[in-house]
C-alpha cells in the first residue's frame, strides 16, 4: 500500500468568536471561522486582495483550549487534516462542508493578555520542543501567506 498525505496548514484571523458545543457523549469540540488573505498585483500594477474563510473543527482538549482562550480577531496557526462532509438538509437537500480538522493549533497573540502575549502550542495540550523553550511562531512572516513565490504547485 503507497503512502499518502492530507495536511492543511494556515495562518489566518478568527472571524467571530468561537462555537463550542458538547456532544451527547460528553466530547467538548470548537468549531472556529478563519480567515486568510491572499494579496497580489494585477497586469496593471494594481494591488488585489481575495478572502477565504476556513471552517476549523477542534475536539477534547483542543477544544478547551480554544474556549479558554480564543475569540474574534485573535491570528492563529492551525495545522490539521481536510475533511468533507456531506448531509441531508431540512429541505431534503444535499448539503456539502470543507472543513479543517485541528490537529496542531498555535495562539499567535494579539489581545494583550497573559495567554496571548506568548505564542501557545497545543496538540489537546502544551507543547514544547523538547528542549524546555516554546515553540514560537510570533516572528511569521506574513509575507509567507501571499502567493508571491515560485513554488512549482
Amino acid at each position: 500500500m503507497s503512502r499518502s498525505v492530507n495536511k492543511a496548514i494556515i495562518v489566518g484571523n478568527l472571524g467571530a468568536d468561537p462555537d463550542i458545543r458538547t456532544t451527547p457523549g460528553g466530547t467538548r469540540v470548537a468549531t472556529l471561522s478563519v480567515a486568510t488573505n491572499r494579496r497580489w498585483a494585477d497586469r496593471s500594477g494594481a494591488t488585489q486582495e481575495k478572502t477565504e474563510w476556513h471552517r476549523v473543527i477542534a475536539w477534547n482538549n483542543l477544544a478547551e483550549i480554544v474556549e479558554k482562550y480564543l475569540r474574534k480577531g485573535d491570528r492563529v496557526y492551525v495545522e490539521g487534516r481536510i475533511e468533507y462532509r456531506q448531509w441531508q438538509g431540512q429541505d431534503g437537500q444535499t448539503r456539502y462542508t470543507t472543513e479543517i480538522i485541528a490537529r496542531d493549533l498555535v495562539m499567535l497573540g494579539g489581545r494583550g493578555d497573559v495567554a496571548a502575549a506568548e505564542p501557545y502550542a497545543a496538540r489537546g495540550a502544551p507543547a514544547s520542543t523538547g528542549g524546555g523553550e516554546e515553540q514560537s511562531y510570533e516572528d511569521f512572516p506574513a509575507e509567507a501567506i501571499e502567493e508571491n513565490d515560485d513554488l512549482p504547485f
